[in-house]
């Protein structure tokens, strides 16, 4: 989708050419001059419209407007939030029209630039098509979003932001949206390939690499599929060599059956999902590859099916870790946990400012926080405030939850150095708590997406989070960062 920033009023985005044209107006908005101000005044006047939050009104053919359809869209308090309910209802009104052509007009807000990234997110995901494996796709009808602003200087950089955060939550979408035979663990690997810029690089380890590694853990997921694995290696250098990297990991499911546990029949469908972790790490980098900010990332995506079959892994085998650790498998269905220990060992070879991985990991993280919040774990409190306000000011919203030492007993087992699952109560916190054990040598924090990264239903579908958290927390660190090291980044990237 083709997206544009305008400095525009009221009267020169009503003269636009487009198929329609949204205003969005806040509680607080005085009526102006222009016809169509007083068309919504005469509205609320008459109570057939309230600028609450998500209320529109529709308006066809309005004299004062060159579009053909005008959409009437209330912002409530003028927040990033409300902007982008705002937005979402007002699109979703035009779905049932061709519209390819859309002019938003965002009055003057108390946040300019996170009203502007709201609606860029907002319409590209209400408009959203996904067309790989149909017959007949029909893509998405929006070709072009203008967004007229009051002043669109003092907000290019977020409109900037936003368009990057758009094509790397749609990358997230695409793979997570894949059914397991359209997204394999080697086709994983080849969409990370795709990534390949000057500033990111790839590796993709196969079985051989993988066992010289010794990562026995991993491996022993893999062995029940037919589908070799894969782990992938993404690096992007926007800083100096020297500069540590955060490191991001995504748990690469391509497929859950639940192994030999197997899970059941119902809504298993949902489990290609499963990989909506490494998804966001893919969409993360797209992201950066757009955005060239002056840090150093690095992606670690352990991929693998998990299934049922002779070789499978089974209850009660005991498998070594890369960190040497012994594991007491007690349910084949806690399998990422078991691919995510060995990427985090693996972490360390980078010395790392800080690791953060990502993992439909639990049901238990579903009951606890439901769709609207990640779960979001961390024994470093700068660490776990920093991704808890990225998530705010990208409206991809975590929540802490605890690692008291104490929920880590029902991990301990007779006949193994740690046992993959600690009974039913707080398994969300358990599962972190496994991780935790290998996460010794640098700051980490575990982001459990079971809720928040696709939709069921009729609406069924991924949702491409956390990649704007994630974007968000990564451009934080580039801003908290000395101007020194900036400028010594800046010239490695101009460098190269």
């Amino acid at each position: 989708m083709d997206f544009q920033l305008k400095t525009l009023d009221l009267a020169g985005a009503a003269a636009e050419k487009t198929d329609a044209l949204v205003l969005l107006v806040a509680e607080s908005a005085k009526p102006g001059a222009h016809a169509l101000e007083r068309a919504i005044a005469d509205a609320r006047k008459a109570g057939d419209f309230e600028p609450k939050t998500g209320k529109v009104l529709a308006l066809y053919g309005h004299a004062a407007s060159a579009a053909r359809l005008t959409v009437v869209a209330g912002v409530g308090d003028g927040s990033a939030r409300a902007v982008h309910k705002a937005v979402v209802a007002a699109v979703g009104a035009l779905k049932s029209h061709a519209v390819r052509r859309l002019t938003v007009v965002l009055p003057a807000l108390p946040d300019g630039a996170a009203a502007v990234q709201a609606a860029t997110t907002a319409a590209a995901d209400a408009s959203y098509v996904f067309t790989t494996t149909k017959s007949k796709p029909e893509p998405r009808k929006l070709e072009k979003l203008t967004l007229a602003v009051p002043d669109a200087g003092a907000v290019r950089a977020a409109f900037d932001c936003a368009r990057a955060t758009v094509a790397g939550v749609e990358f997230a979408k695409e793979w997570g949206n894949r059914p397991a035979n359209f997204a394999t663990p080697a086709l994983l690997a080849d969409a990370a390939k795709t990534l390949v810029t000057a500033q990111v690089k790839c590796e993709v380890l196969g079985p051989r690499e993988v066992a010289k590694l010794g990562m026995g853990s991993f491996m022993a997921v893999a062995k029940g599929s037919e589908e070799e694995l894969r782990f992938i290696v993404l690096r992007y250098s926007g800083a100096a060599k020297n500069d540590a990297p955060v490191v991001l990991v995504g748990k690469g499911i391509t497929f859950d059956t639940g192994g030999i546990s197997i899970k059941p029949s119902a809504e298993m469908d949902e489990m290609k999902f499963d990989m909506c972790g490494a998804a966001s790490v893919l969409g993360t980098f797209k992201a950066l590859g757009e955005l060239k900010p002056a840090i150093n990332v690095v992606g670690l995506i352990p991929s693998c099916e998990n299934m049922p079959d002779g070789r499978a892994l089974k209850p009660s085998d005991v498998v070594t870790s890369m960190s040497g650790q012994t594991i007491e498998v007690l349910n084949t269905d806690a399998e990422g946990r078991l691919v995510l220990c060995d990427a985090l060992t693996y972490a360390e070879r980078f010395n790392p400012r800080a690791v953060i991985d990502i993992a439909t990991l639990t049901g238990a993280c579903v009951v606890a926080l439901g769709a609207v919040r990640s779960g979001m774990f961390s024994a470093d409190d700068a660490l776990a405030a920093a991704l808890h306000q990225a998530g705010e000011a990208a409206l991809d919203p975590c929540w802490r939850l605890p690692l008291d030492d104490e929920y880590a007993e029902g991990l301990k087992t007779p006949f193994a150095d740690v046992a993959n699952i600690g009974g039913r109560a707080g398994g969300a916190i358990t599962a972190a708590k496994f991780l935790q054990r290998f996460t010794a040598k640098f700051p980490w924090a575990h982001l459990d997406i079971a809720g928040s990264a696709w939709k069921g239903g009729g609406s069924k579908g991924s949702t491409g989070r956390p990649v704007p958290l994630l974007l968000n927390y990564l451009l934080a660190q580039v801003q908290q960062r000395p101007a020194a090291t900036k400028k010594v980044a800046n010239k490695a990237r101009a460098a190269s």
